[in-house]
């Protein structure tokens, strides 16, 4: 009878399992939270981790890479902000959009499709709680076509709740692209019905948004001489950080509340925190003034490793951290001020690489990129130095979830989920494609990368290990390695993916950037 009875427990068990239902948190298999970081302008050489000459220290955001695994030859899926941001929430490169070179503004119809599979949906599919905090900078539909005619009591589409979020406190895009607000859900609290331009910054070559605001756009652009900027009257730039990290752990100690009595956890949660620094404006909170040996830059990424800390400090307190994969990385290379800091502070935020964001060369897209999940990772505390993408993060959580990816959905996503338990030394990753600001391409596969040719500039070839900063193209002594790379990345452009599956459309027929395909190749737009 009792054994009867146990055959039967078993077999309910397995067929709750089989309907996506979870063991108790006390088995194994239980689904991590998740908290993806995201930094932006933020140069390989901007941690002490991977910098041990840098003029600041990042101990938060070291302790992610301490503690987990940093993928020292780790990639953002482009050199500027918004194709970044595409390519980490779906897995696909943002080439394949209409989005072929720069960045989109605050404003504009959203760059992920409705229906475009992203990392928030597919975990809210698979009983996540989801938010997103910070800098969205993928399009945002506002109350009518301009501030002649905004009716900012209408609600805002095209957004972060429209494409798998559940929760939403931020800002449209980067500070300069007007239309700052706190917005919260699908509102602007107070809304930005005052102007501004950029204004001179004392700690750094760049600008601030900061008060007094003008009544209207043609005072602003008389007292200002710059470009008029929609902005709210209590929006100041260097509250950002602080505001994003409060709304970040508010939401946290929500939801991380047990809901009933019956419940062993609260449902599992998926944060994205899209923090606006180190971008311009450089604008670090007074309290941060003097930290660092690389001026004002310096105390700004202070300032931004002293928010990682927070998060981390808040996971701990809710008593999530060990069970939350937290995923730390940023949207390109530093931007063009790296120089300066170069020559004065002798601080180097592209570290040994070549250039640095809107360039297709290594300082333009290799990036910091750990990974910290002490449930879940054994070993911790490794580097792994495969070539690896930011567009990997949704098959690599799809894999942990144990979700089945459609053939049209992450088609240049890769699970790295492998990386993350023992005994792996080999991964058989695709190539990975690299794209710059200008529209240029480049592939790269093991230790070679080719760059492609792009308007008048040729074909180049570079071996990474032995030229990490790229001073000397050796296509034409490895024609050879110059054809196989050219097929490859030819074959990923055609195909519509990187990875094994049925060949997907781009969004868009041909274009001018494929500058080595001929356009008779290209499958004809659908």
């Amino acid at each position: 009878m009792h054994t009867r009875r146990s055959i039967i427990v078993i077999e309910i068990c397995l067929c709750l399992l089989g309907l996506g239902w979870e063991l108790p948190p006390s088995r194994a298999g239980e689904k991590p939270n998740v908290v993806i970081i995201y930094t932006d302008d933020q140069g390989y050489g901007d941690t002490t981790f991977n910098n041990r000459d840098a003029k600041f220290e990042t101990p938060n955001i070291d302790r992610i890479a301490r503690e987990g695994v940093a993928f020292t030859d780790g990639h953002c899926s482009d050199t500027v902000c918004t194709p970044s941001r595409y390519g980490l929430l779906t897995g696909r490169y943002a080439w394949r959009t209409r989005l072929k070179k720069g960045v989109m503004g605050a404003e504009g119809e959203c760059l992920i499709a409705p229906d475009r599979l992203t990392v928030a949906s597919m975990l809210k599919s698979c009983g996540y709680r989801t938010a997103m905090v910070g800098k969205w900078h993928l399009g945002m539909d506002f109350p009518g076509t301009s501030y002649r005619d905004r009716d900012w009591s209408q609600p805002v589409r095209e957004m972060p709740l429209d494409r798998g979020f559940d929760y939403y406190f931020g800002v449209p895009a980067s500070l300069n692209y007007g239309v700052l607000a706190w917005f919260e859900g699908r509102t602007a609290k107070v809304p930005p019905t005052m102007f501004t331009a950029k204004k001179p910054n004392d700690r750094h070559v760049d600008y601030r948004i900061m008060p007094p605001y003008h009544a209207t756009p043609e005072a602003a652009r008389r007292e200002l001489k710059g470009a008029p900027i929609e902005v709210a009257p209590d929006f100041v730039d260097d509250q950002c950080l602080t505001r994003f990290t409060d709304a970040a752990i508010a939401w946290l100690q929500k939801v991380t509340r047990t809901g009933s009595a019956r419940e062993a956890r609260p449902a599992p949660f998926m944060l994205y925190v899209s923090l606006t620094s180190p971008h311009y404006p450089v604008c670090p909170r007074p309290e941060f003034y003097g930290k660092g040996q690389a001026g004002g830059y310096g105390e700004f990424m202070v300032e931004t490793d002293y928010h990682v800390g927070r998060l981390l400090n808040a996971l701990e307190e809710l008593g999530v951290l060990d069970d939350t994969l937290v995923i730390f990385t940023s949207d390109n290379g530093p931007e063009n001020s790296w120089k300066q800091r170069a020559e004065q502070f002798e601080h180097h935020s592209n570290h040994i690489y070549r250039e640095g964001k809107r360039s297709i060369y290594e300082g333009g897209h290799r990036v910091p990129f750990y990974m910290r999940w002490p449930s879940g990772i054994d070993a911790p505390g490794r580097k792994w130095e495969g070539t690896v993408c930011q567009t990997d993060v949704l098959a690599t959580l799809a894999e942990i979830v144990g979700f089945d990816l459609p053939a049209d959905a992450g088609e240049d996503s890769y699970s790295l989920a492998a990386v993350l338990r023992p005994g792996t030394s080999q991964l058989d990753h695709p190539p990975v494609i690299h794209h710059a600001a200008n529209g240029r391409f480049a592939v790269r596969r093991g230790p070679w990368k080719l760059v492609m040719p792009h308007g008048k500039l040729p074909i180049e070839l570079y071996h990474l290990p032995d030229d990490p900063s790229e001073a000397r193209n050796v296509a034409e002594e490895h024609p050879d390695i110059v054809a196989q790379l050219q097929e490859a990345i030819t074959k990923i452009v055609l195909d519509g993916r990187t990875t094994q599956g049925p060949a997907q459309p781009n969004d868009t027929g041909y274009w001018a950037d494929l500058t080595w395909i001929d356009p008779a190749e290209y499958p004809a737009h659908r």
